[in-house]
């Protein structure tokens, strides 16, 4: 008899690498898109820098996309959960920000208020 029934069969073994294992600080993202991909610039804006750096560029199909935002959409829910909400600082310039709760998971367009 096998002993791996127990095991779950869709683990991923991923490898991370010391460079990658340290991060990087965003604090913009910037957002674009085609019909077949999504385009995510990673920026760092600092006081007394003039022009934002980009960090990382992600680029990823519209199904891998959507699973990000399901899966930022389901950590921020259990983080909010457990700490609170996340204040956003009140309301920025038009299309600058938005409330993830407005889109509820598989961007389904949840309740607003």
């Amino acid at each position: 008899m096998d002993n791996n029934n127990n095991k779950p069969q869709n683990q991923i073994s991923l490898e991370l690498k010391p460079e990658v294992a340290k991060g990087s600080y965003s604090n913009l993202a910037i957002i674009s898109h085609s019909r077949s991909e999504f385009i995510i610039d990673f920026a760092t804006t600092l006081p007394g820098i003039a022009k934002p750096e980009i960090g990382n560029r992600i680029i990823m199909t519209p199904e891998h996309a959507k699973r990000l935002m399901n899966a930022l959409f389901d950590n921020i829910s259990k983080y909010e959960a457990q700490f609170g909400v996340i204040d956003l600082g009140g309301k920025g310039p038009q299309g600058s920000t938005f409330n993830l709760a407005d889109f509820g998971p598989l961007g389904g367009g949840g309740n607003k208020s």
